[in-house]
């Protein structure tokens, strides 16, 4: 049997940037928050994370001060991915001699290369280090989407075990369950999705709501691993309004402000990502009460 990374909620932590860069403090205090709302796993220099602005040595920092703040409490997984497989394989390696507990790769965007590109890629990455491995399609932002076939394929490599599905395709996501099997882990990318996708054997989520409501959203979980069905639908359903908010406009832009509404200190989204709309501001100031 592989690893299971995780079971629950990760939480796809947004990074608090000011004049200098990563505003440490603020970010150890949040992580503190996330471990003791009762999150499952942390996620760092992912798309929530701005990781596309963030220099190596401020991902290198991030990476540190999660290991370093999380004390192995929970796991950390680290954003690695690139469309350059070379500079994926330096950033895996570097998080793997950090401390990371596992990396999160997303597929290779613009180059948009072939389902046969994709596998060699990931392969590529997953010889490269011992570490556990989640895939992440995101076909929205990437250009690119990880086929079942593709990924029943990749669940052969020791070191590959799961994927953060965010196609939006529930055909899909219940194709790859069929395909892989209890052996590879299935998250949900998407908050709105998580509990179908628990429903085909999912594992979890990783979520950008939890970066705000942590505990509602692992009582998504929580309900459901319980086999209180019922319950989970409640929660799902009562987190949409929400759910909706943080994605009215593009992610992280809502969630930083809704982090901020919550007295953290997590500045504004790096250019080219901007403040959210006055209009925006009012609706998340209404579902965040």
């Amino acid at each position: 049997m592989k690893k299971c990374l995780f079971t629950g909620v990760a939480t796809a932590l947004a990074t608090p940037f000011n004049d200098e860069g990563i505003n440490i403090p603020e970010f150890e205090k949040f992580i503190n928050f996330q471990i003791e709302s009762g999150v499952d796993a942390l996620v760092v220099c992912g798309t929530t994370g701005e990781s596309s602005t963030m220099t190596k040595n401020e991902k290198i920092e991030a990476i540190k001060c999660a290991v370093s703040i999380t004390k192995k409490r929970i796991p950390v997984i680290a954003g690695t991915g690139s469309n350059n497989t070379s500079s994926a394989i330096e950033m895996s390696k570097i998080a793997e001699i950090l401390g990371a507990d596992g990396l999160l790769v997303v597929t290779p965007y613009y180059n948009k290369t072939t389902q046969k590109g994709l596998i060699e890629h990931f392969k590529a990455i997953a010889t490269s280090v011992s570490i556990p491995i989640i895939l992440y399609n995101v076909p929205s932002r990437t250009g690119m989407n990880i086929l079942p076939e593709t990924c029943f394929e990749l669940s052969k490599i020791d070191n590959i075990v799961g994927i953060k599905e965010a196609s939006g395709n529930i055909s899909q996501v219940a194709k790859i369950a069929h395909l892989c099997g209890d052996d590879f882990a299935i998250y949900s990318g998407n908050d709105d999705q998580i509990l179908p996708i628990l429903s085909f054997g999912g594992k979890g989520v990783i979520s950008v709501l939890s970066n705000v409501a942590p505990e509602l959203t692992c009582s998504i979980t929580n309900s459901f691993f319980k086999n209180a069905i019922a319950e989970a639908c409640h929660y799902q359903l009562e987190a949409l309004p929400l759910i909706e908010a943080l994605f009215a406009e593009t992610n992280p832009i809502p969630v930083k402000e809704a982090i901020n509404l919550l007295g953290f200190d997590f500045g504004k989204p790096r250019l080219p990502l901007v403040e959210c709309s006055s209009e925006l501001k009012d609706i998340l100031k209404q579902q965040m009460h």
